[in-house]
């Protein structure tokens, strides 16, 4: 049988970095077994449903790599659906539901409900005060089912329970966990058809899995509880349930389930910082998941040739940031310097270092500015932290020690000596290569006592980027400019 596994994501606000490795994981799986990779949107719960969503979704996994092969698409503007499974968006299937929870109920597999929301939440409290599990307490389970059908047609508000069989031991094998074993005399009669007429979850999710050929469900330990009642659900319908691989949590460095509370957690979020897809997916599969020959940097390519379920952590894995920073710099490290430039120009323009038209006439410098930073940048929005030196006539000092320099006695002559020959010179990089050297020569000065103050007087900055490039950026205005400034300043 072919393996075909999907991503089934809620459109209720942005692709969550959990939910990107899932679908990460699923591609992995589908791509190395020569399978299928497909997106179904699972829309049924309309309180939570968030306009804009499914377009996030789209363009948040279309940006990561993780491109599906059937299910919705984003053409001209316009949601689009491909594939011979569809619909691919549940709230367009709702007639086979409705199909399959009257099999169910013909089958004496569910029943209907009538129990009203304070009723179930007296049940609730009484059994939450006397210390029991809190569940449904089957009150509706034995009303004739000619009777309960009439009162559905009368149009009295009901919704449809899954009937589970008194202490039978519900087992599957997970891929991750092992086998589990549960008894159903600890579970719910799950609600499976609501008032509205729309599916849950539960219900929604087999129908779904099952005509769409899944073969593996690949998903978060969140679902863990619910799949005895799923594997239930295929018993009831005779068909053949589906591989089941729950994913450990997620946790953030205090060991807590990420969340929106400790910070970026979404894919546009990091995206936005300007980290590129290729190091975000390199981590991100890394945080639960190691290959056999423990490889960190990987691309696409080499994480299909090397995943296998079975490598998957059954614990939770912490999302490192600063890991993140350091596999997101090797790929930034590895770009070319007019692709690196061209991709952190909004990072420019945003950071009002200048305006949208004088890209074009500033690229030169801009490029020269990028090129200082490549080395230290772990993601595209630093770039706004390399720039700053470079900007206007005066010189802030960083620090006290920046301003004790400044102030040693033979720090004026010898910056009026360096800015003499700067505007004697072209700034080729054969003079800026051996600058520093010539000053040595012509004033005695050298070591910490040459470039220290030089660095201070032209950035400020006690330490920072290779000075050749930096004097070559700055140009022989400014660096005169800085000199004066320092002298009258500082010195």
């Amino acid at each position: 049988m072919s393996v075909r596994v999907r991503f089934a994501p809620s459109p209720t606000g942005y692709v969550h970095i959990g939910g990107l490795r899932t679908a990460l994981y699923n591609y992995l799986f589908a791509k190395k077994n020569n399978g299928t990779y497909l997106m179904r949107i699972e829309d049924t719960d309309r309180t939570r449903y968030v306009e804009g969503a499914l377009e996030n979704l789209i363009t948040a996994m279309e940006w990561s790599g993780v491109k599906h092969e059937e299910g919705p698409f984003i053409e001209a503007g316009e949601i689009v659906q491909r594939g011979a499974y569809g619909p691919y968006i549940q709230s367009e299937r709702l007639d086979l539901y409705q199909k399959y929870i009257k099999q169910l109920i013909e089958d004496d597999k569910a029943y209907y409900c009538f129990c009203s929301k304070e009723r179930l939440e007296s049940v609730r409290g009484v059994q939450k005060a006397k210390g029991k599990i809190t569940k449904y307490d089957g009150f509706c389970r034995g009303i004739d089912k000619e009777e309960a059908k009439k009162r559905v047609a009368a149009g009295q508000d009901h919704v449809v329970r899954l009937k589970l069989p008194p202490n039978k031991d519900i087992v599957f094998e997970d891929v991750v966990r092992g086998k589990v074993t549960v008894n159903t005399n600890d579970l719910d009669d799950q609600v499976l058809m609501k008032t509205d007429g729309f599916p849950t979850y539960h219900l929604a999710v087999i129908v779904d899995d099952h005509l769409m050929g899944i073969t593996h469900i690949i998903r978060g330990e969140e679902w863990l509880p619910s799949t005895p009642k799923h594997v239930y659900l295929y018993e009831a319908f005779g068909w053949e349930a589906p591989k089941y691989v729950h994913l450990p949590n997620i946790l953030n460095d205090e060991r807590k389930k990420l969340s929106k509370r400790h910070g970026d957690v979404a894919v546009k979020d990091f995206r936005k910082k300007g980290y590129l897809p290729e190091g975000l997916i390199n981590y991100v599969a890394l945080v639960g998941w190691t290959p056999d020959d423990n490889e960190e940097i990987m691309s696409m390519d080499d994480l299909i040739e090397k995943f296998t379920l079975e490598r998957v952590s059954n614990s939770s894995g912490v999302f490192d940031v600063k890991k993140l920073n350091w596999v997101n710099a090797h790929y930034i490290k590895a770009l070319d310097l007019d692709d690196l430039t061209k991709k952190c120009l909004p990072y420019f323009v945003d950071g009002g270092v200048l305006q949208k038209n004088e890209v074009e006439e500033k690229y030169a410098w801009l490029k020269k500015i990028t090129g200082i930073a490549q080395e230290s940048m772990s993601y595209l929005a630093e770039i706004t932290d390399y720039v700053n030196i470079f900007l206007g006539e005066k010189v802030t000092l960083e620090d006290d020690n920046a301003g004790e320099m400044l102030k040693l006695e033979h720090v004026p002559e010898m910056l009026k000596v360096l800015n003499r020959m700067v505007q004697e010179n072209e700034l080729t990089d054969e003079f800026l290569g051996k600058i520093f050297k010539n000053v040595q020569k012509e004033t005695g000065n050298k070591g910490k006592n040459l470039y220290m103050p030089i660095r201070i007087a032209l950035t400020g900055q006690n330490h920072g980027p290779d000075m050749k490039a930096t004097m070559s950026i700055l140009g022989k205005a400014l660096i005169e400019k800085r000199i004066n400034y320092s002298i009258e300043n500082y010195c």
